[in-house]
């Protein structure tokens, strides 16, 4: 990939696939993108231009992402761990039950970092909180642990 400064625009990415097809992106000052695609027989001649708002940029960022399961994962990181959201359903077994009694670090090397309850976020919870149906819980550890994390608190 190679980058091209655009004083008073942002700047060009220019890309050649593996197929041998140009791609740019042009980043704008103002956050919006504009992806463009060339044609296989002129590579210099664009065939798709398309303006992207910096949400929806962010979006197909998100989507492109070889790390891409679910809507429910926050981030990875290049380290092996990933970050993802798990709501605890009503019906689940932990419902009602203090954190520290799930042994959820020990069982699957995974960490629940913060707890989302209605409007409040509540970091670091300890081993005492006590879980409620619909608290979304922000879990980080391997792919692995986060998946067996999610069998866990999904126990009804």
């Amino acid at each position: 990939m190679s980058t091209t400064p655009l004083p008073g625009i942002g700047a060009r990415y220019d890309l050649t696939t593996h197929e041998h097809r140009h791609l740019s992106v042009v980043a704008h000052r103002d956050g919006t993108r504009t992806l463009n695609a060339y044609r296989a027989d002129d590579p210099e001649e664009c065939s798709l231009s398309l303006r992207l708002t910096a949400g929806e940029a962010e979006s197909l960022i998100d989507a492109l992402m070889p790390s891409h399961h679910s809507p429910s994962l926050l981030s990875t990181t290049d380290l092996g761990l990933v970050a993802e959201r798990i709501e605890l359903s009503v019906s689940s077994y932990w419902n009602g039950r203090v954190l520290g009694e799930m042994r959820m670090r020990t069982e699957t090397g995974a960490s629940v970092v913060a707890v989302l309850r209605r409007a409040d976020a509540i970091p670091s919870p300890t081993p005492d909180f006590r879980l409620a149906g619909g608290d979304i819980l922000i879990v980080i550890g391997t792919r692995e642990g986060v998946e067996a994390a999610a069998a866990i608190l999904g126990r009804e």
